[in-house]
Formats: C-alpha cells, structure tokens, sequence
C-alpha cells in the first residue's frame, strides 16, 4: 500500500516539473495533460507494484516479467514518445509534429530531475538519451533534433534551450527545413549543352 502512495506522489512531481518546461515552451496545454494514462488502472497499477523510486517502474516489470504491459499502454496513448510514431509493418519512424517532439524533451529533463534529485545535472539527460537510444525508433531527422537539443542542454544548458525561440528554430533547422535539389553532375553537363535558342 505505501508504494502506491510513493507512486502517485512520484507521478504528480513529474508531472509538475514537465508542466513547468513546456510552459517555458509555450506548450500550456501538453504540460496539462501531459501523461494522464499514468492514472489508468492498466499503468498505475503495475507501476505501483514495481516502484522504485530512483528509476521508472517499467525497469523493474521488465526485469521482472520481460514485458511491461503499463509501458505497452502507455507508449499508444502518448504521442510524445517517439515509439508512437513508428510503423512496424514498414519500419518507418514520421517525423514527431513538434509541439509533441518538444513535450518529450521537457519529459525527459522532468524525469531526470525526478529521479535524480540533487544528484541531477543538465548531461544526464543527453548521456541517458545516448545510452539507451534504440536507432529503429528514430529517422535521421528526429535523430539530429534530439542529439543537437540535448548536446546544447549539456554544454549550454536549461534556460538555452527551454524556450520557443530556440526550440522552433532547432526543429525547422532538423526537421522541416526543406532540402534544396542538387542535381548530379551528369544532368547538370546536359543542361549546360542544351540550345538556348529553343
């Protein structure tokens, strides 16, 4: 029973602290909501049972069964979780839309601070992200937001990279910054012979 008052506590101070990064995001809204299938029967439950307190509970379950069915509940209802987005038929990963690819940073720096207390500094999040990303999950777009974000939160810090500006910027620049057509050399020769009084 204790652990069960440990867990709800535990959810509710992440859930804080991520509130907190995406309004420094302008992101009101994925702060509010953010993670509520925490509180279902099928994640709380499970989670509670395998509290931990100093790293997810989703750990423990694994270790414990080999599976989380909380993780598995929890990673189709979160669109900011990078699992969401990927196909398995195709072994295609869509871009994450960015107020979603944005939530999952404020996450990860919440959940840094979460389980590391005092103990918690800025290259956590970027040494975490780097130990145990599963490259499956992730195109090269989504790949080069995450690792320039979280090398610029461990090298520059929190207040660079908490904020709209910043945020946009590094996603256009990753993301959706359209790539310019080079032609090969081939087509290019071909162009340059063409008539120009045609």
């Amino acid at each position: 029973m204790a652990h069960v008052f440990k867990h709800l506590v535990l959810v509710l101070k992440h859930k804080h602290k991520v509130f907190i990064n995406c309004c420094k995001c302008g992101l009101f809204w994925r702060g509010l909501v953010h993670d509520m299938s925490k509180l279902s029967p099928t994640e709380f439950f499970e989670s509670a049972k395998y509290y931990a307190g100093k790293h997810s509970p989703i750990t423990n379950a694994r270790i414990d069964k080999g599976y989380s069915r909380a993780w598995l509940h929890h990673k189709g209802r979160n669109k900011h979780h990078i699992e969401y987005w990927y196909d398995s038929q195709n072994k295609e990963q869509a871009d994450m839309p960015y107020k979603y690819a944005v939530e999952n940073i404020c996450d990860r720096i919440a959940a840094g601070k979460t389980y590391h207390k005092l103990d918690y500094m800025p290259k956590n999040v970027l040494n975490y992200w780097q130990r145990t990303v599963e490259p499956q999950y992730y195109n090269e777009r989504m790949y080069n937001f995450y690792l320039k974000v979280f090398t610029d939160l461990a090298e520059k810090g929190e207040k660079y990279i908490l904020n709209k500006k910043y945020l946009k910027a590094t996603y256009y620049e990753c993301v959706t910054k359209p790539k310019q057509r080079r032609l090969p050399p081939a087509e290019k020769q071909i162009q340059t012979e063409l008539p120009t009084d045609l």
